[in-house]
């Protein structure tokens, strides 16, 4: 009797170290991809000046053509690593 119950406390405390790992590797994960938004977001940021600058004028379909294609990347981020009520905070 006594045996059944240590064995049964230690495949919990198991599983509960296994959970804990996986969360640990998702939290960290999720601050990866956090990260790489927000440098997504600091490109964009630049392709927007760029846009302002009369010394780009000659290329502004150029980076127009990369800010959309910076923001449609951001989007699909956001929905792929399910960032939503992250990205709103």
């Amino acid at each position: 009797m006594y045996s059944e119950g240590k064995d049964r406390h230690q495949r919990e405390h198991e599983q509960c170290n296994r959970e804990g790992r996986r969360k640990g590797a998702q939290t960290f994960r999720r601050g990866r991809a956090l990260e790489f938004y927000r440098q997504l977001g600091t490109k964009r940021e630049t392709l927007k000046k760029q846009l302002e600058s009369k010394e780009l004028q000659s290329i502004h379909p150029i980076i127009a053509g990369e800010l959309k294609a910076t923001e449609a990347i951001m989007d699909e981020f956001i929905v792929t690593f399910q960032l939503t009520e992250t990205i709103e905070e």
